[in-house]
């Protein structure tokens, strides 16, 4: 399949893929952290071909003691990508709204799961159809797929992982600045961050139509906060959505060993005995 990388794909090239004898598995992952859910912009219009499948429900598990957007089981999980038709060997293209967020989640989990080939649309639905490219409401029936779910495909931290990653290399934390200083918390009931993480808003290396930076700038982004080859970096935000956008990103950047913090701050909230930390004090590591 055609492609600017091994991440992306911009429209006219998933165009050229939809027409050939081999055309990849689309999945439609509209979603909305606040908001009715993604399924009704799907039923309205979606690229021809596309499946949806839901963030909250499909790609990860019920929210409860191990936070807001867990991980699902993985024979849940596979009953999900199958009935969406995903095969083995198949290219995956992921897409959604536009801010590349549950995109990349979505790449995220495809790529835990086993599951390599898979890439993310460049500027999502949007871009898709601001470039005039046929939009239907036609809801396809997949053959089913084959994909058997192989977790690990992508490194995870836990909550003892993420304490350790901000002592032993880099913890990103990539929530606001308010949410990282402990000044407000508009979802989880406490505000601040893990101690030793290091604050790095995602509007600060994604762009405001949801699309990557070339890899150099995203190189020098990064660096600026101390993750340079061979340092170990993980990354995490509230409920794991948004920083796996970060993973994608520090992917393109060079850092493929990056690790998720699923839980994120939902998680680790969960245990009172975690210390909380607020205030700037990331500051240092930004110098």
């Amino acid at each position: 399949m055609p492609g600017k990388d091994d991440l992306l794909i911009d429209v006219t090239d998933l165009a050229l893929a939809l027409t050939s004898d081999d055309p990849p598995t689309v999945l439609d992952v509209r979603w909305r952290l606040a908001g009715p859910p993604g399924r009704g912009d799907y039923l309205a219009g979606h690229l021809p071909g596309a499946v949806f499948v839901d963030l909250d429900t499909e790609l990860c598990g019920p929210p409860g003691a191990s936070g807001r957007h867990p991980l699902p089981g993985p024979a849940v999980l596979e009953e999900a990508l199958r009935a969406a038709g995903v095969r083995s060997g198949r290219p995956v293209v992921v897409y959604d709204g536009g801010d590349g967020m549950a995109a990349a989640r979505a790449w995220w989990t495809l790529r835990w799961a086993g599951h390599q080939q898979v890439r993310v649309l460049d500027g999502g639905f949007p871009a898709w159809s601001a470039a005039g490219l046929p939009v239907t409401a036609e809801q396809p029936a997949p053959e089913p797929g084959d994909i058997t779910v192989q977790p690990g495909g992508l490194p995870t931290l836990d909550a003892d992982g993420a304490a350790a990653r901000a002592s032993d290399g880099v913890l990103l934390d990539v929530r606001t600045g308010p949410r990282y200083r402990g000044e407000t918390e508009p979802v989880d009931p406490v505000a601040g961050h893990i101690p030793g993480a290091v604050n790095l808003p995602a509007a600060e290396y994604v762009g405001p139509d949801g699309r990557l930076p070339a890899a150099d700038v995203l190189r020098a982004r990064f660096a600026e906060v101390g993750v340079r080859p061979g340092t170990p970096v993980g990354a995490y935000c509230g409920s794991g959505v948004t920083a796996a956008q970060a993973v994608l990103a520090l992917h393109r950047a060079g850092h493929p060993d990056a690790a998720l913090y699923v839980g994120s701050w939902s998680d680790w909230l969960t245990d009172p005995r975690r210390p909380v930390a607020t205030g700037d004090t990331g500051a240092a590591e930004r110098r």
